[in-house]
């Protein structure tokens, strides 16, 4: 008897455990589910270890195989790619605060930090693709974009609501329209640039004032009607804004063919080099641009060219209230000091370098002009347009001669000319309107369009030369970035990307060229393309993952009548084709 009571408590116990236990996996489940740990979602180690032999690399489980570049795995096409779930469609895995919550950064939200860039460690990357959204169209084309979009493309529209005061957008059936209103231009971006320009007395009231105002940084944009409507006048904006409360403003711009960027006056330097813009904005601006010594102000110092003007507008009940008028006497009063020894903010130091700008803090100190700016007594940059050709003086700082400029420009002019003539049976002259040259180096290959209706972020290496501020220089715009993280934009920016060389970069940095081509795709639009000029073995590779990325070759091209002696280079033509999701993804051809 007392037997068979043990076997039945044991018996009792053994199920016992087995609920626990089924009830702990559960819990596990479910947890892994609700914080992104499932398989579309983060990355997969076979697919990195696929890929970096094709590039050369070493890996270390077959160590054997890589030194003697025999791979057993050569003739492998990789056969797919997880897709992400549907709620990361609008997924930027460098400004995602849903990562930021779940690691539990430490972060001073009065200095913004939790809007600066935040990257997920290797384990934590969502190597999958991002899917468009549900009902997503072919974007509307440039210029008659910049007034209407799809709404099914960027489905919110909680800013048109809140904003109807200021008539930035407005819902209407299908379309999402812009007026051209703003926070402090609610009847028409137009109007207001004019007004600008004639309190600074430019003739007939525009604002690039004969080509000697070019390049503008708009700060707080909005949905970047200013800058949309400055395109008319020859003049250029980086619209900016953070990924805030109205996180979708700069989605709407670059879906409009509007240049802009995410990002935010936090801690950190901007990713541009000094004295790049002649013109910066703030409209009905609520930036405290005084605290820590005035160091967003002298943020913008550093930005600004010689002679650059800073606008800084607000609507007339501002200027009856005592608290914003402390605040304009103070700034007033901080701009117009004299620097002399013992006052503040004193002059940075003579070691520091006003170009180094990817994660390096923003100090409270005046940056001062160069030998070649107080010799000049200004900027010495030609007019726009001229100056896009004209050798600007800071090539000196590079050791660059007016030569090799002339010599560049005319190489990728000829470069371009046979991309164009690789992608003219897919192509219209309104196909394609947001541009990025991934490795753009002087801006010689966005010059090379200046005669298309396009706009390009020129993106320049964070560890190579500097070469932003000539491209700034030329009248051109950009950003400095590192290609082993993801870009500060949101998916579907691009209908062109160019990567010259990128991939043999990426083969000298401890990161993956899978990584890189997952990110091409989630800021390449649907149906866009993408031009790799690279060594040969680049392009094998990247022909391996057509399938698995959803992309068709277009077109290879011969680089040897226009490339340098001595290099080995190929040209290949992709486009990305458009797909949709419902329990999986199927190809609209």
């Amino acid at each position: 008897m007392s037997r068979g009571r043990n076997d039945g408590d044991l018996k009792k116990r053994l199920i016992t455990w087995i609920v626990v236990i089924a009830i702990i996996c559960g819990c596990l489940y479910i947890y892994s589910r609700n914080n992104g740990t499932s398989a579309l979602e983060y990355g997969s180690k076979s697919l990195r270890k696929l890929g970096s032999s094709y590039l050369g690399g070493e890996d270390d489980g077959d160590e054997a195989s890589s030194k003697s570049g025999e791979d057993p795995q050569d003739d492998a096409m990789l056969k797919s790619i997880p897709v992400c779930d549907d709620r990361h469609s609008e997924l930027i895995p460098c400004l995602d605060r849903n990562l930021i919550y779940q690691t539990r950064l430490k972060l001073d939200l009065s200095l913004m930090e939790h809007y600066e860039r935040h990257c997920p460690v290797p384990e934590r990357r969502f190597n999958c693709l991002i899917p468009p959204p549900p009902g997503y169209k072919v974007p509307i084309k440039w210029p008659k974009s910049r007034d209407v979009v799809w709404k099914a493309n960027i489905p919110h529209t909680h800013l048109a609501n809140e904003k109807s005061d200021q008539n930035w957008m407005v819902v209407k059936g299908d379309k999402i329209e812009f007026p051209g209103g703003g926070t402090h231009f609610h009847y028409g971006a137009d109007k207001y640039i004019a007004a600008i320009a004639n309190m600074l007395n430019f003739s007939n009231d525009i604002l690039n004032n004969e080509g000697r105002l070019r390049t503008v940084l708009d700060v707080g944009c909005g949905v970047a009607s200013f800058g949309g409507y400055m395109l008319s006048s020859d003049m250029i904006a980086m619209s900016l804004a953070p990924n805030d409360v109205h996180q979708n403003q700069i989605q709407f711009a670059l879906e409009r063919g509007i240049p802009a960027y995410l990002g935010v006056l936090g801690t950190k330097r901007l990713p541009y080099p000094s004295r790049s813009f002649e013109l910066a904005h703030c409209s009905r601006c609520r930036i405290d641009w005084l605290q820590r010594n005035g160091i967003l102000l002298l943020e913008l110092d550093r930005l600004l060219r010689p002679g650059g003007y800073f606008a800084y507008s607000s609507p007339e009940a501002y200027a009856q209230d005592e608290e914003d008028l402390r605040i304009w006497r103070e700034m007033s009063a901080l701009v117009e000091q004299n620097v002399e020894p013992g006052t503040q903010p004193p002059l940075c130091k003579s070691d520091d370098d006003p170009d180094a700008v990817w994660g390096v803090p923003m100090e409270a100190c005046i940056t001062p002009y160069s030998d070649q700016q107080h010799k000049a007594k200004g900027s010495g940059l030609a007019p726009w347009p001229a100056r896009l050709t004209a050798p600007p003086p800071r090539l000196a700082d590079f050791g660059y001669s007016a030569e090799m400029f002339e010599k560049d420009t005319e190489v990728w002019q000829h470069r371009v000319e046979n991309y164009w003539n690789l992608l003219s049976p897919k192509i219209q002259p309104d196909t394609l309107r947001n541009l990025m040259d991934m490795k753009a180096n002087l801006g010689s290959f966005a010059a090379a369009l200046k005669s298309k209706d396009v706009w390009v972020m020129n993106v320049v290496p964070e560890d190579g030369p500097n070469t932003l501020k000539i491209i700034y220089d030329r009248g051109l715009i950009g950003s400095v970035h590192n290609w082993c993280e993801s870009f500060s934009i949101y998916p579907r920016t691009y209908d062109l990307l160019h990567a010259w060389t990128v991939f043999s970069d990426i083969e000298k940095k401890d990161c993956g060229a899978e990584d890189l081509l997952i990110e091409m795709d989630r800021i390449l639009r649907p149906t866009g393309f993408i031009i790799i000029r690279d060594k040969p073995s680049v392009v094998e590779f990247v022909k391996k993952h057509l399938s698995a990325l959803h992309w068709e070759a277009v077109a290879t091209g011969d680089a040897e009548q226009d490339t340098e002696q001595g290099e080995d280079e190929v040209v290949f033509i992709i486009q990305k084709k458009m797909w949709l999701t419902s329990t999986s993804f199927s190809d609209t051809e």
